[in-house]
């Protein structure tokens, strides 16, 4: 986590495409007239975010023109007039370059609707600084510190924008200052002010169960993992020490109170499941790793299996003793209670309360052991 990316994204497509047609009117025009034209014939939208290697950290608020702070500590050590001017070199990139690319779109041949991805940013305690560009999900070109380069397959169309971009040094200063200077200070306010967060660890959940299956006399088992911090971990079947090579990792996709979620999967035939487990290496349990064979419980769902069932016992006995306690009170109290000593009612009445909430509570402890049940039936 020790780098900041921007990242930018605009998306243009024509207003009206196929209805513009050249004219000796077009001719006698200047370039900027030209230029104006093509972007009023063109509408585009822009999005952009700030991240601190997986943390989204910032935004952009298209409507106001300004950046969203999405944690406390995502000012960093940046004072308010330093936030203010790259907050405004921000404003200038999402209006002027966007223009820009409009008014050139016809030079370079570029064919709408078409989307432009931007990727810049810096790493803690390395010299190096990176832009990279993509036009329609392909690499397009990047900007090595000193020069534009076009990316391998792009073609002549990249090859003609870095010249045009070479041309402007303004934007090569701009670049150099923002990404080899900016960058990594900024970047060292952020790591130092979301410390404590950015250190956090949170072990990972695991739990089994079966995919839909892969063809007749064949199983799809599947492993969750889920709910740890941070977002490095390695999930492997295993069959004793010996790795299955047959396993099958997703994306790691995020939950939403910012950790992760993995699953596994390994295709195998009906009888070779058993003896099977699953292997879970994160930070948060480093030296102890999580072992789930296939068949049996993990130990942190055994563990609260076990909790549920000693309080449900706890709750049994408590209510045991409240209701032999309520039925000795009745015993010895009057069968009708005078209407003009109405002390003893108020005394039932907080009984019979009590007597409800125990029930209540009961009721609930046992419809929770109930479905810990059922999850772990599924698991078996």
């Amino acid at each position: 986590m020790e780098s900041w990316i921007m990242e930018g994204c605009m998306r243009i497509m024509q207003l009206h495409p196929g209805c513009r047609v050249s004219s000796d009117h077009d001719q006698e025009q200047s370039e900027e007239t030209q230029a104006e034209e093509r972007i009023s014939e063109s509408w585009a939208h822009s999005e952009g975010s700030g991240w601190l290697g997986d943390l989204q950290t910032h935004g952009w608020d298209t409507v106001t023109g300004t950046i969203r702070f999405l944690k406390p500590w995502s000012h960093g050590n940046f004072s308010k007039q330093e936030l203010k001017n790259l907050q405004s070199l921000f404003q200038l990139y999402f209006n002027g370059f966007v223009r820009i690319v409009q008014a050139s779109a016809g030079q370079f041949q570029l064919e709408y609707p078409f989307e432009i991805q931007i990727l810049a940013g810096c790493r803690m305690n390395a010299p190096q600084i990176f832009l990279n560009v993509a036009y329609q999900g392909s690499d397009f070109l990047s900007f090595q510190g000193i020069s534009w380069e076009p990316s391998p397959g792009a073609g002549i169309r990249a090859q003609n924008v870095c010249k045009v971009l070479s041309r402007y040094l303004d934007i090569k200063e701009i670049l150099q200052s923002l990404l080899g200077h900016t960058c990594p200070r900024f970047l060292a306010g952020l790591m130092e002010a979301g410390e404590s967060e950015l250190k956090r660890k949170v072990k990972p959940e695991a739990w089994l169960s079966r995919g839909p299956s892969p063809g007749p006399g064949r199983l799809q088992l599947v492993c969750h993992v889920s709910g740890f911090y941070p977002k490095p971990v390695w999930v492997m079947w295993m069959r004793g020490e010996q790795e299955q090579r047959g396993t099958q990792r997703g994306d790691i996709l995020p939950n939403a109170d910012e950790t992760w979620y993995l699953r596994a999967t390994l295709d195998v035939a009906t009888g070779e499941a058993a003896g099977l487990s699953c292997r879970v290496k994160h930070s948060s349990i480093e030296g102890h790793d999580l072992i789930i064979h296939w068949g049996g419980y993990s130990i942190f769902l055994i563990l609260i299996c076990l909790t549920v069932i000693v309080n449900l016992v706890i709750l049994v006995v408590v209510h045991s003793r409240l209701k032999k306690q309520s039925s000795n009170k009745n015993a010895l109290s009057p069968r009708a209670p005078s209407p003009v000593f109405p002390m003893g009612a108020n005394t039932q009445d907080t009984n019979n309360s009590r007597h409800h909430f125990c029930l209540a509570q009961v009721s609930w402890i046992k419809n929770r052991f109930l479905k810990w049940k059922t999850r772990l039936n599924q698991l078996s």
